[in-house]
This record gives C-alpha cells, structure tokens and sequence, in this order.
C-alpha cells in the first residue's frame, strides 16, 4: 500500500520564480515526513527541481502551438492521483485542470475570479510588494499547518551533475580561459520584467573589470542575447559564452564562479541559491523592487536609482531613466571591496 501523501507544486513561469519555489519543497517535508513531491514546470525550467534533492519527481507543462495542451495535461494529473496541489502561479486553464483531475486539496490565491476553484484561499496581494516573493511562497503552505517559518530553514539545495561539469570544463577550454584565474560572471540581459541598468553602464563597469582585477569576465546570455553580448569585448579578459549554455550548464558555470552581476532576473536567483557573491540592479518600483525580488541571501551588494523619487512606477523610471544615475564607479570600487 502506498501511504505517500502526493503533494504537487505549480510554478510555470520564469527561471527566477521557480528558483525562489524551490524551498517550499524541503520545508513540507520537515512537516511532513510521508510527502513525495512534484513540480509542475515549464520545459526550459525543468532541470531546477529536477536537480533538488528533495523533490522526486517533476512534470512538464504541455504545450500546443503556444498554448497549455488542456486536455493533456488534465490526462496527465490525473494518472498521477495527487492529494494537494498548491498552485503558486495561479492561471485559470492549469487551475481547471487541477480541479478537473480530482485532487481533493487546491491551495491557491483568493483572489481570482476563479478562485472558487480552490479549496483552500490565501489572501495576499502579491503586487503590494509588501514581502520578498519567497516569503509569499511560503504562505501558501499554512493550509498544510506549515506556518511562522524561520528564515534561517530556507535552502534551495540545488545540486550540480557531472555532465554539466563537463560541458563547463569543455567551454572554458575551447575559449581559453585561463585555468588560474578566478571567474565573474556577467549576465546583462533579462526577461524584461523589470527596469535594467542600461547596457553602456553594465559595459562600462565590465571594461573596468576586466582591465583592472586578476579575473576573467565571461559574458553569458541567450543565443538571442549574442549580438548585445559580444558589444563586452572590449578587453582580452572578456569572454563571450552567450547562447553556450543551457539553463543545466549556465548553473553549472555559476556554481564554478566567484560573483555574478546582473539585473532582476534568473541568474542572479541561481547564483544566490548556490551561495555565491551577487551584485544586483534593482529600479525603486514596488513590485519590481529588490525587497520583492532581490536575491535572497546576504552575500549580495544591492544598487538603485540615487534620484530621489516618490510613489516610482514603470512609466516613470523609464522616462527619467533613472537606472543611468546609478554611478558606476562607485559599483566598481565596492564589487573590488568585496572581492578582497
């Protein structure tokens, strides 16, 4: 007889989202020690929990044509005979689909119209920003009797495997980097969720990088990324590794590194999971602020707009472009403080 209690996890959204999800897994299980658990995630995602030591299992979202596969995915759930899905990004056909396959206990926001699907409701305004989004992750747990986590439980326990190790040692030598020097990460791009330091800044500070530390500067982002990414080389120090890697390896180099520098976005949630040194750029947009989104660890260095501003929304930072006035010596001679 199978006593596991099946708890699914939905997270179908961006790198990031699922990387600050992560914890929820190994929390449950400190509560409850007959849980298997499962993440539901998009495919480009799907190496995160698979590489988590405390989720069994992981399921891809399925798609047709850009669109959820309903139907498949219904089929999917329901061959798995889950108890509880906690639905952490709340999307009216996955939340169909999640009451149509019969799982007894939903656990979702209370405020959607379709949250009558659920049947247990959190009622929390993400887009307030009054809590880092981990800790609004958390939340969704207090169904499961899971309440008054102690950050210091948090862990993300993303593992890395030997095939990516390889594919990183591989890369670094067809590009000959130097096996002495230690390694910075730079990742200019994002997924435009929120305002970024504008591109002459971020090669500006990686120029200064590259000329003045013993370190070399690899450049990563997409294939689509390429063009904007080769603009960083500028000095023999620079290496550009955009559209290299997928999301498995880029962990895998991340974990090889010693800081990584970046805007909002995926890779700077990795890195902080993996413990690593994170220089972020964070606009003072609420929902886009670093005590929403900032990457949760305290080895970090945090910059923002120095123009003093009230009340910031999108429109407005982009019209000021206040990202610009953040000053980039000043990030050059902290990130050197750090370092030594």
């Amino acid at each position: 007889m199978n006593d596991k209690r099946k708890i699914l996890i939905i997270r179908t959204d961006r790198i990031g989202d699922v990387v600050l999800t992560l914890p929820l897994a190994k929390i449950i299980k400190q509560y409850i020690s007959n849980a298997s658990i499962t993440f539901l995630v998009r495919d480009y995602t799907e190496s995160l929990p698979r590489n988590n030591k405390y989720i069994e299992s992981t399921l891809v979202l399925p798609v047709k044509n850009g669109r959820i596969n309903y139907f498949k995915l219904v089929s999917l759930l329901k061959n798995e005979s889950f108890d509880t899905a906690v639905i952490v990004y709340p999307r009216l056909r996955i939340s169909l689909a999640v009451w149509f396959s019969g799982i007894r206990q939903r656990i979702g926001s209370g405020y959607r119209l379709f949250s009558f699907l659920f049947t247990h409701k959190i009622y929390e305004h993400r887009r307030s920003g009054d809590k880092h989004e981990l800790e609004y992750n958390l939340s969704l747990l207090a169904p499961l009797g899971i309440k008054n986590i102690e950050k210091s439980s948090v862990s993300f326990d993303i593992q890395i495997n030997s095939k990516s190790e390889q594919k990183i040692d591989s890369l670094l030598q067809e590009f000959n980097v130097p096996v002495d020097k230690k390694l910075i990460i730079v990742h200019p791009g994002s997924g435009g969720s929120s305002i970024d330091l504008p591109i002459s800044s971020f090669i500006k500070l990686t120029g200064r990088l590259a000329r003045e530390l013993e370190y070399s500067i690899l450049i990563t982002g997409s294939e689509a990324e390429k063009t904007t990414c080769e603009k960083f080389m500028i000095d023999k120090n620079t290496y550009n590794l955009a559209g290299k890697l997928n999301l498995e390896e880029l962990t895998a180099l991340i974990n090889r590194s010693n800081l990584l520098i970046a805007n909002s976005t995926g890779p700077i949630h990795i890195a902080a999971a993996l413990n690593k040194y994170v220089v972020g750029f964070y606009p003072k947009i609420k929902e886009c602020s670093v005590e929403r989104w900032g990457p949760y660890t305290h080895n970090r260095l945090i910059f923002s707009p120095s123009i003093d501003c009230k009340n910031c929304t999108r429109e407005q930072c982009e019209r000021l472009n206040c990202m610009s006035s953040i000053n980039i010596d000043e990030v050059f001679y902290k990130i050197t403080n750090l370092l030594n």
